[in-house]
């Protein structure tokens, strides 16, 4: 924190102080030096500081991300040979390190919350500022986005047509159950525990204990010390995050845009082209920007709550009109196999090339949003425990989105064993919105509840992009309450580079998906202090709280 240089009267400082001090107590991610309040009330900010253009970090994010607009639009055939080699690469020599890392991140917050030290309160406050529904409510909406709809239909069915390795030939029903299994690994307790147990634990206790910034490089600060928090090694951290999150969070976006005007054309005859493409993305845009402007207490929080509302809605409908029995029972086996074989799964490295698709995939997908995910997690977390958080985040959500997957997908196999080739057959050719059609259109009422399979996936996206166009803000002004102009500006900039994009044809959006897990790789190393650091501090806290 800067000296205090301004000299005033007594009045007048102890007026300010007690006005630092509300300041501080609401927002203590920015601690903002009294001369600089009182130059800020007579300058206020001009458009150049309010979007963090002297920032480094805006210049090495934005940077690359317009670069890899530029290579798209001019020349997509240098973009994607060297995304191809940069995939290839990263999957190759960083594909075990991340299986290690995301199986170490969940055995060791089990373990830091099942002891003594799970007691601890976590961000100086005694009690939690969002009641529990609310919380869990932000929390599932902002990973699910990434698959809650269009993944929760076809993984299963892909992995069905294409039996996992580990798993081979098997009976229809066998083989089922087993596609089920490897659609939870993949969207289960490790990918839901590197996405905010032992760094939200880090990043909470150095940002609200010790004042440090709620930013990537924040996790860095136990290896490099105050050079990870001022010089550019924290630069270089923070702009990787950034771009990792831009990329995993404008992809969804550009497919929400390719797969709601494929939905649409086949449910009313509208045009399946760029203009309804553009259409529906900027209708997103519009929306998830505006929610994040209203903040975490508002916009976030009144979408998520009605995206679950909604979830839950279509939950009963298919438990009651769809394939019950199956649903059920697919959910309890494939649950169970995949924790009977969550070793082999975790660890599974024989066959290389089906891994770098889909496990080391997913893994560098999630991965890439660790780091912003543990930032709008601890944002939204002060008061809880470290047991309410790893176990919320590590176990339940996990088990509730695999639910969904058995309600959604699991549907999907029921009326493939019992009609071969209604749903694999949409499939073919990774048509994903397909099937999402295919299996609404054997329930009652299909028109209705394909368009509330469709307003749901907007939402769940619109919950993304508010989220992470917040915490993008918090990283590049160090507020948790970022201004409303940079708010705007990184909103709009992911819908608009989805637009750019998508008008290149699929291939755009596919190439930045694989593009994902080459940013993987420097955010992973941002992730790894976590593991020992986390415990460390989680005891360090225990026994000044008196807990042990």
């Amino acid at each position: 924190m800067h000296g205090f240089r301004a000299k005033k009267s007594e009045a007048t400082m102890s007026n300010m102080t007690s006005n630092m001090t509300m300041s501080n107590m609401k927002n203590t991610a920015t601690q903002i030096p009294i001369e600089d309040a009182d130059y800020s009330a007579i300058h206020p900010p001009s458009l150049f500081s309010k979007l963090e253009l002297s920032n480094p970090v805006f210049w090495l994010s934005g940077s690359f991300l317009s670069l890899f607009v530029f290579l798209a639009i001019t020349n997509t055939t240098i973009l994607t040979e060297l995304v191809n080699t940069g995939f290839g690469l990263a999957t190759q020599y960083f594909g075990a390190f991340w299986q290690v890392l995301l199986l170490l991140n969940f055995i060791i917050g089990l373990f830091i919350a099942l002891g003594r030290t799970g007691s601890v309160k976590l961000g100086g406050l005694s009690f939690p500022e969002l009641d529990t529904f609310k919380w869990l409510s932000i929390v599932l909406c902002t990973l699910l986005a990434g698959g809650g709809v269009f993944w929760a239909a076809a993984e299963p069915i892909a992995h069905f047509v294409s039996a996992p390795p580990l798993y081979g030939d098997a009976s229809p029903k066998a083989a089922a159950i087993n596609a089920l299994s490897q659609s939870f690994m993949h969207w289960g307790f490790l990918a839901w525990a590197i996405l905010g147990c032992l760094s939200t634990i880090v990043l909470m206790h150095l940002h609200y204990e010790k004042g440090l910034p709620l930013k990537p490089r924040t996790l860095l600060y136990p290896i490099f010390g105050k050079k990870a928090i001022n010089g550019w090694i924290g630069h270089i951290a923070d702009a990787c995050c950034i771009i990792a999150v831009a990329a995993g969070t404008i992809g969804p976006i550009g497919f929400l845009g390719l797969q709601i005007s494929y939905a649409l054309h086949e449910l009313f005859g509208i045009a399946n082209n760029f203009t309804t493409q553009s259409c529906v993305i900027l209708f997103a845009i519009a929306t998830y920007t505006l929610s994040a402007l209203s903040g975490v207490d508002k916009g976030i929080q009144i979408v998520s709550r009605y995206n679950i509302i909604l979830s839950a809605g279509l939950i009963g409908y298919l438990l009651v009109f769809g394939p019950t029995t199956f649903i059920v029972d697919g959910y309890v086996q494939g649950v169970g196999r995949m924790i009977e074989n969550f070793i082999p799964m975790a660890l599974y490295r024989e066959d290389t090339n089906w891994l770098s698709w889909w496990t080391v995939f997913f893994w560098g997908w999630f991965i890439g949003y660790g780091p912003m995910m543990a930032i709008f997690i601890a944002r939204i977390s002060r008061g809880r425990t470290i047991r309410q958080l790893i176990l919320s985040i590590s176990i339940a959500a996990p088990l509730i989105t695999c639910f969904w997957f058995s309600i959604v997908g699991g549907s999907g196999l029921a009326f493939e064993l019992d009609n071969p080739g209604l749903i694999s057959g949409a499939f073919e050719g990774f048509n994903l919105p397909a099937v999402l059609l295919a299996i609404t259109a054997q329930l009652p009422f299909p028109l209705i509840i394909s368009i509330l399979f469709l307003i749901l996936t907007t939402t769940f996206i619109v919950t993304t992009g508010d989220s992470m166009t917040y915490t993008i803000s918090v990283v590049m002004t160090g507020s948790t309450e970022p201004n409303a102009i940079i708010r705007s500006f990184w909103g709009i900039m992911m819908g608009v580079v989805a637009i750019a994009l998508i008008s290149m044809g699929a291939g755009g959006i596919t190439a930045l998906q694989s593009f994902i897990v080459i940013t993987a790789v420097p955010v992973s190393f941002v992730l790894l202090p976590s593991l020992w650091k986390a415990p460390q501090i989680a005891r360090q806290m225990a026994k000044q709280q008196g807990i042990i």
